[in-house]
């Protein structure tokens, strides 16, 4: 007995040969290659649409009577230019969209580090683009037109340099031995599972096993898309910062997020109820703005605006990233990447709801 179970302890901290003899399967992420990839993956998974959103200061430069944060909240004017970029940005929803299901879907079905990986790689996807921005910006003198146009198409550059960069990893990862190894033992458990009973479960299952984790996530995009980046990047000013404070809030956000994101690999927070209680109480960021947009001085001064934006990316981050890692284990394996495709349904419904509540701080 002791020697089967020794034996199957090596199997799963070694090798396993696969079908065809010449390839090994092992569980051992070399050089933590396949995290970082994952990483990588989250970074690119929400690139093009941070992109959009920092150079803030080169759309109002170009469309100076829009807003362009809320575009339904201009009036009507002469740029066809500006309409294709809104087509543009509609268009990268979209595939953002199915991106986002592919990715978080596949790992969903890998353990938690990979989870992990995804969601904090989304948060340094606007850190990346925060600093790309800030650096375009500083290497171009911003005094004349060519000066903004040249640092915005540089920065276009890079962010689409990094997204080629993606493509090509995310053929490449499937590929890395420690994947197969996870993909195998996956293929096994499903082959218990249907020995001993149907693999069938009508989804509406899987939506009861996971609907408060869903509402939690959906409730915490809300409240942050109903504030940042519209509140941030356009109620807000400053004489001192001028037009770099925007850039400055956005990158406070995106660094807080990514902090945020990051603290899961260092602690998880394993109690549902907790997550969720929080996910309500960041309503409280509702009055908080207010006050800063129409409170005393002092509150809509640099200093309270920018420690506020940093909370909420902060809180963004990591309540986020343990709902987003706790939900697909709320279900049998065979069913995680389906409910990480629904949690995704469901953060997406979070954004759309947070963007249409942005409008009314135009009100």
């Amino acid at each position: 007995m002791e020697a089967k179970e020794e034996a199957n302890v090596s199997l799963l901290h070694h090798t396993t040969p696969t079908n065809n003899g010449n390839d090994v399967i092992t569980n051992h992420d070399s050089f933590n290659l396949a995290y970082i990839i994952y990483f990588i993956l989250g970074t690119g998974m929400l690139l093009p649409w941070n992109a959009f959103i920092t150079a803030v200061d080169y759309f109002n430069y170009l469309y100076p009577d829009r807003s362009i944060d809320r575009i339904f909240a201009g009036q009507s004017g002469r740029y066809d230019g500006f309409y294709v970029t809104v087509g543009v940005v509609g268009l990268s929803g979209v595939a953002n969209a199915l991106v986002q299901g592919s990715i978080i879907g596949s790992a969903a079905e890998l353990p938690d580090r990979y989870m992990q990986a995804v969601v904090a790689g989304t948060s340094a996807s606007g850190v990346l683009v925060s600093f790309m921005r800030i650096f375009t910006k500083a290497v171009y003198p911003q005094g004349s037109d060519d000066g903004l146009r040249n640092s915005a198409i540089l920065y276009f550059i890079v962010a689409i340099l990094f997204m080629i960069m993606c493509f090509t990893l995310y053929n490449v990862v499937s590929r890395l031995p420690v994947i197969k190894h996870h993909k195998k033992k996956l293929q096994n458990e499903l082959k218990l599972i249907q020995e001993e009973s149907s693999l069938s479960t009508p989804i509406w299952e899987i939506i009861q096993k996971i609907r408060w984790y869903g509402f939690g996530i959906t409730l915490i995009y809300t409240v942050t898309m109903s504030i940042f980046p519209g509140s941030v990047t356009e109620d807000v000013h400053s004489t001192v910062l001028g037009d770099w404070y925007a850039i400055l809030l956005i990158t406070c956000f995106n660094v807080f997020d990514l902090i945020g994101k990051s603290l899961t690999a260092v602690y998880l927070l394993d109690n549902a109820n907790i997550a969720l209680g929080a996910s309500f109480t960041r309503l409280l960021f509702y009055p908080l703005y207010l006050g800063c947009l129409h409170g005393p001085q002092f509150f809509r001064t640099e200093i309270p605006v920018i420690s506020l934006t940093s909370l909420l990316g902060l809180t963004t981050g990591y309540f986020a990233s343990v709902l987003l890692i706790l939900t697909p284990k709320m279900v049998q394996p065979h069913h995680s990447e389906t409910a990480g495709i629904l949690v995704v349904v469901l953060l997406i419904l979070g954004l759309a709801i947070g963007s249409i509540f942005s409008w009314f701080w135009v009100i």
